[in-house]
């Protein structure tokens, strides 16, 4: 086990290109408004644009995704559930290495925190995997038994905003918020993997419940920021205040969003349950 967490920590913290890592405004790539504005509008065109031009299908004479659409779905679906899993542990790694103290993790101290070693490197691949989970949305649209929701599109795009303010204010709390959001999209690729193979689980609503719980556990998490942000207010505070203000406005839409996707999806089952208990 030693051997095992002593080649993790380097591979996944020391390696000198993490461990060097810097955020650099117009040097790093991706690393600029223009890059992120140009993004996400391409992002929303090209949805609309196969979205109002691609056949739709009848939901009742929908055919199934074709070999080859099913082979893709699998092999992006594995690379996002490697890719999430080595981000939560890699940014856990780091955190421990990183933190001076505990406090850390929920306030980084104001003007005192450059966006740069191992925990800033995986915030850095997480914003550029938001990037790659567009494709998420062309499997939707070439996908007939698959109808795009607005709550799909909305955190898509929002979610890139809000990695890029991560790294450009080095904003508080982000260790804990990459680290529970990579666990939980480890799970929900998981799903998604077993389905484009054929093998649907039992577990769906699961991986909604799992994301709902980490809307409300951030808060939670944004109380404690609080607390250490007026604690220290006459050092500054916490660093990135108004993109946590973003991010919890963000969090916040997306909590009822998923509980209005919730009570649609498995409310009524539920209502069906209580009612034949009550014969």
């Amino acid at each position: 086990m030693e051997l095992l967490y002593a080649n993790l920590r380097h591979w996944l913290v020391g390696h000198p290109a993490i461990a060097n890592f810097r955020w650099i405004e117009h040097q790093t790539w991706g690393a600029s408004p223009q890059f992120l504005v140009t993004a996400l509008l391409s992002y929303l065109a090209l949805t609309l644009l196969l979205h109002l031009t691609l056949p739709k299908s009848p939901s009742t004479s929908a055919s199934p995704p074709t070999p080859f659409l099913r082979l893709i779905s699998a092999v992006h679906n594995l690379a996002l559930l490697l890719i999430s899993f080595t981000m939560a542990v890699g940014c856990s790694l780091s955190s421990i290495s990183q933190m001076p103290n505990p406090s850390w993790l929920f306030c980084f101290p104001s003007n005192a925190t450059p966006p740069s070693g191992p925990v800033f490197f995986w915030a850095y691949i997480f914003y550029l995997s938001k990037l790659l989970e567009f494709s998420d949305t062309l499997l939707i649209l070439f996908n007939p038994n698959k109808r795009l929701t607005f709550l799909h599109v909305y955190h898509h795009a929002l979610v890139v905003l809000m990695c890029y303010l991560w790294l450009h204010a080095s904003q508080s709390l982000m260790p804990v918020a990459l680290a529970t959001n990579a666990s939980v999209h480890t799970l929900m690729y998981g799903y998604y993997l077993l389905c484009s193979i054929g093998k649907r689980p039992r577990w769906k609503r699961m991986v909604t419940d799992c994301q709902i719980v980490q809307f409300v556990f951030s808060f939670g998490c944004s109380v404690v920021m609080m607390w250490l942000h007026f604690a220290r207010a006459e050092g500054g505070g916490c660093s990135g205040l108004g993109a946590w203000a973003f991010n919890a406005g963000f969090n916040a839409s997306l909590l009822l969003l998923f509980l209005n996707f919730h009570s649609k999806n498995y409310g009524s089952k539920e209502d069906d349950k209580w009612k034949k208990k009550q014969r």
